[in-house]
């Protein structure tokens, strides 16, 4: 009989393996930014022992990966991990590929690492199970959930006839990483037919439940007001969840340091906080923790772990009518956003390729170009297309932008959209601060498209009273940089010298996208 861990810890700040940063690690000697999947090891030992992060999450989904993690960290740092026991006091989540949509051996493999990592943590005499949730990234339906639960329980049962022990199986916790907004706007349909067919499988109830919002995939896909909106309306539809079953939802969100992927750093905190009101944990991806000084990290994270830990329990709720009216908004601004994707889609994957690699990728399986009307238009990642748009001084939270909030002004929606998404004002004022007007003008005359985008960003000027452009001397530097970009890939020479601007234009936003 399966059990879960019910009582335990719930951690707030989750460092990732997100390539989002323009500065090397600090704890590289050698000056390089890139960080193989050897150096994740040390680097998660890092974010736990210096950093003050309380989970690290494990990236099986696209990436390679060292399956020996638990081995290595226990080995390599045994006095750390004693003290700070995993599974107990720091947490260490896997992030499963998805079966279907990649092949499942690498699900197999990810499985025998949990198994394994729970013989090793027994033999050592420490906190057992050392893993015991993991993430279920683009989960669309809750059989899902369950089958992960029973694929793992029957490959605990064969591993322990194999190897003749009798220690009970725990069940595996799975987390929902829910990224469309249809998904997440509406993601209580999600819980409770999982929790309906978790009494039926197992006879028993949930402890708890962790719930996965992401923050980048839907801004690539649907802009970053749809995403914004959708993650809002999927904490009120947590918040529901909660209310009717009884179980209690602990909400993660993962977001960059830019607006357009999230808009956290060290330096955005309360804004933040007060965004994304009823968030449990957040995640502390690459160039939040090597963009800005060490201290400061040090710093904000250590206040995260208290603000998001005290303040919890306060969580938002659905005002009466205002689900359809965020329904109707998200198809406004994602309309929006998409007709002027379409058009620069093309101009946009030619400089992403460009973008430096920061970890060791595989082959990405994108969500982008099946929503109809796209014509099948692939975008990279969400960090290289955001790294490729700032790189330009085209910010991409200007996509669609304006031409949606005229649309949500004439269906007299704009008061609900600012009650849901109070930072708008300040998210393009921080992504103004990096437009390049000049390389706007040039980039208008390949294009109608960039015509389209010149005014949106006039009418969010004139919605919010706003003059975008450089104000102080990183965004003029940011701004030299931008022309010089354009100009170099436009001519079509010195490649080395445009990825070199490329990172140096990062380092000034910190982050490279």
């Amino acid at each position: 009989m399966s059990t879960y861990i019910a009582e335990r810890r719930i951690p707030v700040t989750m460092a990732t393996q997100h390539p989002d940063n323009a500065s090397p690690p600090y704890w590289k000697t050698n000056g390089d930014a890139f960080i193989s999947s050897y150096d994740e090891v040390y680097e998660c030992y890092l974010d736990f022992s210096e950093l003050g992060c309380e989970e690290y999450m494990w990236d099986w989904e696209g990436k390679f990966v060292d399956e020996a993690v638990v081995d290595r960290l226990l080995s390599e740092h045994f006095n750390f991990f004693v003290e700070h026991q995993l599974g107990r006091d720091v947490f260490l989540t896997f992030r499963l590929p998805n079966i279907w949509l990649e092949r499942g051996y690498r699900l197999a493999r990810a499985y025998m690492s949990i198994l394994t990592a729970e013989e090793l943590a027994r033999d050592l005499n420490i906190f057992l199970p050392p893993l015991f949730e993991v993430i279920l990234p683009m989960c669309d339906e809750a059989w899902k959930l369950i089958y992960l639960q029973e694929s793992f329980e029957q490959a605990a049962n064969l591993e322990r006839q194999m190897f003749g022990n009798d220690r009970s199986v725990y069940r595996l916790q799975v987390i929902p990483l829910i990224e469309t907004p249809e998904s997440l706007i509406n993601a209580k349909i999600l819980l409770d037919d999982y929790l309906r067919l978790h009494r039926e499988k197992f006879n028993d109830e949930l402890p708890y439940l962790r719930t996965f919002i992401a923050r980048s995939d839907p801004a690539l896909n649907n802009g970053i007001v749809a995403a914004v909106l959708a993650a809002k309306g999927a904490l009120c539809e947590f918040a529901d969840f909660e209310d009717e079953s009884g179980i209690p939802v602990y909400p993660i969100i993962g977001v960059g340091c830019l607006p357009f992927r999230g808009g956290l750093s060290p330096l955005t905190i309360q804004n933040f906080l007060a965004e994304y009101e009823g968030v449990r944990t957040v995640t502390i991806q690459s160039a939040f923790r090597y963009d800005y000084p060490k201290e400061t990290v040090e710093r904000a994270i250590r206040d995260l772990n208290l603000s998001l830990r005290f303040r919890w329990g306060s969580k938002p709720r659905w005002r009466e009518g205002e689900k359809e009216k965020l329904d109707r908004l998200i198809a406004i601004f994602t309309k929006c956003y998409q007709e002027v994707v379409e058009g620069i889609a093309e101009l946009i994957n030619e400089l992403a390729i460009l973008v430096p690699r920061r970890r060791e990728r595989m082959l990405h399986i994108g969500l982008f170009g099946y929503p109809r009307g796209l014509k099948g238009k692939i975008l990279p990642r969400a960090i290289p297309f955001t790294a490729a748009l700032y790189s330009l001084g085209i910010p991409p939270e200007f996509l669609g932008t304006g031409q949606g909030l005229l649309q949500a002004e004439k269906e007299a929606l704009i008061d609900t959209l600012m009650h849901y998404y109070r930072n708008l004002k300040f998210d393009l004022q921080r992504a103004g601060f990096f437009l390049c007007w000049e390389n706007l003008t040039l980039l208008e005359g390949e294009s109608p498209f960039w015509s389209k985008v010149r005014e949106g960003i006039e009418l969010c000027q004139r919605f919010f009273g706003l003059e975008f452009g450089p104000k102080e001397t990183d965004h003029y530097l940011h701004r030299n940089l931008a022309s010089s970009i354009y100009h170099i890939w436009r001519k079509g020479t010195d490649e080395e010298r445009l990825r070199r601007y490329i990172v140096e234009a990062g380092q000034i936003r910190r982050s490279l996208g």
